[in-house]
């Protein structure tokens, strides 16, 4: 059976709440998605309990998950689900036959349970068996299977409760693939541990590895997990890829495979990735989404299904801050809070009723507006340039009222910059901020940007 995992996008929080998280999530056959009132919808199959409803019916449109408050990131494995709530505390349901649930045994659950004794936790990712979470204190934590290191270590061989990944520290971003994971460190370098089958874990191909870091990856702002493949984003905007290519997920233009990273193909201002089953995703600064690798049920959307070696546009998306990519399945979260999704539907898991594949992107049907930035320069009129930036970032307020108050973000949600600005139109120094994605907050508006 094909298996994959969901991406562990970059959060950006604040006062303890988050401007940006992990709001969706595509795992084998299943969609999550975090509605704005923290809330949890699911939708496809259901055969584990992965919806998390209390039964084990799959449902082609979006059903709520039961019991769950107050959540702030969710990620899809293949067959268990992972909720991340706004005190720390993490709830699992689902498959359970490696322990990925973190309950102690390997019992799988239709509802959600929370993981005992277990807080601070900020983002999650989980991959076929296994379940890793980052800490707010930037430590990393999993569970669940380890024949292939996937916890990061040679012994025990499972854990069904939470262990430490031995080696890690100041952490400010994960990702899980099929049995491989990735950590970005606050210094922009890239760590990984687990199976290198493919040369995944960008070191030399072997059976398995613990925690080591990816030489000469550095100035690293984002990462992405697909199956037995990883990406990352540079601050200069360019994206990196290694591991298998069998489909083209590297987009180098080639179908072989890389044990080091290799640039995506003409590709430029990335702020995100996400990686599938063997085809991946990527957000432009300018809200467009670009896909490449497999295309055979139309995860592409591109209005084809012809398979990809180098980048392609998504038909018809704009606006979108959030993408992730899942088995055959994409999915994408606009400014709006409007959820879309494409690709393979044979368990109605593109949640418009039907089980039929789409090339194209559409809405799920009667779905909750997701939780999402609002990054919304053009209905606030504000414009921010040029992304990426190096000593001087523009604010522009295109309907001539006075920007007002500023706020500058890093990842980890300090504020490093703050600014009352009393005209339309500003430049600000940012000469002095390290290499890095970050989140610029007006009074009724939010953007990224990256300094290079």
């Amino acid at each position: 059976m094909k298996k994959t995992m969901i991406l562990a996008f970059a959060l950006f929080a604040t006062g303890g709440k988050n401007l940006h998280a992990q709001t969706i999530a595509a795992g084998v056959n299943y969609c999550l998605s975090i509605c704005s009132d923290n809330t949890v919808k699911a939708w496809g199959t259901n055969s584990s309990g992965q919806l998390g409803n209390g039964s084990t019916t799959s449902s082609k449109t979006p059903v709520s998950v039961s019991g769950l408050t107050g959540i702030t990131a969710v990620a899809a494995g293949s067959s268990h689900a992972v909720a991340v709530k706004n005190n720390g505390s993490v709830y699992t349901w689902g498959d359970n036959i490696g322990g990925q649930l973190g309950t102690g045994n390997t019992t799988s659950s239709n509802t959600p349970a929370q993981v005992a004794g277990f807080s601070g936790a900020t983002k999650a990712a989980a991959g076929s068996k296994h379940t890793i979470v980052l800490k707010s204190d930037g430590t990393v934590w999993g569970w669940g299977n380890n024949a292939f290191s996937q916890l990061g270590a040679a012994s025990p061989s499972s854990s069904y409760t939470p262990i430490q990944v031995p080696g890690l520290t100041s952490i400010t971003a994960i990702a899980s693939g099929d049995s491989h994971n990735l950590a970005l460190k606050s210094d922009g370098t890239v760590w990984s541990w687990g199976i290198n089958s493919k040369g995944q874990l960008g070191r030399s191909v072997g059976s398995t590895g613990t925690t080591g870091q990816i030489t000469g990856l550095t100035g690293i702002v984002a990462i992405a997990a697909g199956k037995n493949y990883s990406l990352a984003v540079k601050n200069d905007g360019t994206v990196w890829a290694w591991g298998e290519n069998s489909d083209g997920q590297l987009g180098n233009g080639t179908t072989t495979d890389a044990s080091t990273p290799v640039q995506v193909t003409g590709l430029s201002g990335i702020t995100s990735v996400s990686g599938g089953l063997n085809h991946s995703l990527a957000v432009k600064n300018n809200g467009t989404v670009w896909a490449w690798g497999a295309n055979s049920s139309g995860e592409l959307g591109d209005g084809t299904f012809t398979d990809r070696l180098t980048a392609v546009q998504v038909s018809t998306l704009s606006g979108i801050n959030v993408v992730d990519a899942g088995e055959e399945l994409s999915m994408a979260v606009k400014s709006n809070g409007t959820v879309w999704t494409w690709g393979y539907n044979s368990s109605g898991q593109l949640g418009n009723g039907t089980s039929m594949d789409s090339e194209t992107p559409l809405q799920p049907t009667s779905l909750c507006t997701a939780l999402a930035i609002k990054e919304t320069e053009a209905a606030r009129g504000i414009n921010v340039y040029p992304n990426p930036a190096h000593d001087l970032l523009y604010v522009n307020s295109e309907n001539a009222k006075n920007i007002g108050q500023l706020d500058i973000y890093d990842q980890l949600g300090k504020k490093v910059l703050q600014q009352n600005i009393q005209e339309s139109k500003k430049q600000i120094d940012i000469h002095n901020l390290p290499s890095g994605v970050y989140y610029i907050k007006g009074e009724q508006w939010g953007l990224k940007f990256i300094k290079d």
